[in-house]
């Protein structure tokens, strides 16, 4: 019997949250569906100048990843963080779930993606596999378009300059690239990278790479692999495309997942099987130098990470808590406090997933898979949270549920 076709019972999802800890041949993306409504001003080829309210504008957007269709929740962000809903907007394609995902139906970061050069809004399309752009204009989404990811399960989404990578989860799984236009995402031939796994097309959540990441410079395109233990590192050539073979480097800790990067372009590489954060030097080939070693928050399945200046947050889905994380002048990593709690969970904040830091890095917003919530907090001088609101009526998780987020 399909694990689609059935809801998750209480006791299931504690189950697979316990045991979260534990844990083809080169497809040619092509457009399959396209619904124009203009053009914006962008910072990419082809760039046009028709509308004032180019680029999303105090909002955050929540990825549904609903089974039957896939859909965007818009919520407009007041000055003080509060969340107002603002409109749903459906994707043209399916959302997915892997097998035995505990909370986290895509079990990945990055799966929605807000780039402020193109004035793009992209999404991944798990259970189509496809991926679409929206242009934003202030809090409207328009300019649907829709392009095959050139794998199974697309799950993740990295975006440098006019280059957006999309990491398929499914089968071998791969990286795919395109290229950023004002009519959309434009395959990019020749960038199918194949990551030689050995899924099946909906992948077991534990099995699935986790996020594909460009660092700072755009120079490496990166990809954490779960159950292989491994970081991927793509060198990439100046056309655009990635090297034909990755370096594979044995992950610090176990389970490696999320991907950020500090001011000084080290990377942070969250690690599920102990809640911890390891910390490497890329290098130009692609091998990587652990600078330091696994800091631990004493949390349950670390499994998110994002940067809010010197200031880092993980989302840690065992026990739905957020550790808070600073870095010193040398770089150094270390909690915010003690017991690796930045924020204590509430019967409305159940499940926690995905997260989304505001680019003026005042205000963090983060997903409760089970709750079908999210929940947003200002962000202190010392790295405290502060609930500041929290938003309700969004998919919870059953036979799937949102995944996805973006703030600006």
């Amino acid at each position: 019997m399909s694990r689609h076709t059935r809801r998750r019972s209480k006791s299931q999802v504690r189950m697979a949250i316990a045991g979260a800890g534990i844990l083809a041949s080169a497809a040619v993306a092509t457009t399959v569906a396209i619904a124009s409504a203009g053009e914006v001003p962008r910072a990419h080829e082809g760039a046009t100048t028709k509308s004032a309210k180019a680029g999303a504008d105090h909002a955050v957007f929540v990825q549904g990843n609903e089974l039957a269709g896939n859909t965007i929740h818009v919520f407009r962000r007041g000055e003080d963080g509060k969340l107002t809903a603002s409109g749903t907007y459906g994707t043209g394609g399916k959302g997915g779930d892997q097998v035995d995902a505990p909370t986290d139906s895509l079990a990945s970061q990055g799966s929605l993606v807000y780039d402020r050069g193109s004035h793009l809004l992209l999404a991944v399309n798990a259970g189509s596999g496809t991926v679409t752009s929206f242009r934003v204009e202030g809090k409207k989404l328009t300019d649907r378009r829709v392009v095959r990811s050139g794998g199974d399960f697309p799950s993740s989404i990295a975006v440098s300059g006019n280059l957006a990578y999309v990491m398929n989860a499914g089968g071998a799984g791969s990286v795919q690239g395109f290229k950023i236009t004002a009519n959309g995402l434009k395959p990019l031939g020749g960038s199918y990278r194949s990551l030689g796994l050995k899924n099946d097309k909906v992948p077991l959540f534990s099995s699935s790479p986790g996020q594909v990441a460009f660092t700072p410079g755009g120079r490496e395109l990166v990809v954490t692999t779960k159950s292989a233990n491994t970081i991927e590192v793509f060198p990439m050539r100046r056309d655009g495309r990635p090297a034909h073979r990755a370096k594979v480097n044995d992950s610090a800790g176990g389970v490696p997942f999320a991907i950020t990067f500090d001011k000084a372009g080290r990377m942070l590489v969250a690690e599920a099987e102990k809640s911890t954060v390891s910390t490497y030097k890329v290098f130009a080939d692609g091998s990587l130098k652990v600078v330091q070693k696994p800091l631990a928050n004493g949390q349950n399945t670390l499994c998110w990470l994002e940067r809010a200046g010197d200031f880092f947050y993980g989302g840690n889905t065992g026990n739905s808590t957020v550790t808070g994380y600073r870095t010193d002048r040398h770089g150094r990593l270390a909690l915010t406090n003690e017991i690796g709690i930045a924020t204590p969970p509430s019967a409305m904040s159940q499940g926690v997933i995905d997260l989304a830091v505001t680019q003026d890095k005042k205000f963090l917003y983060v997903q409760n898979g089970t709750s079908g919530t999210v929940d947003g907090f200002r962000i202190g001088k010392n790295g405290s949270l502060t609930k500041v609101t929290t938003a309700t009526g969004l998919p919870p998780f059953a036979e799937s549920g949102m995944e996805g987020i973006a703030a600006v």
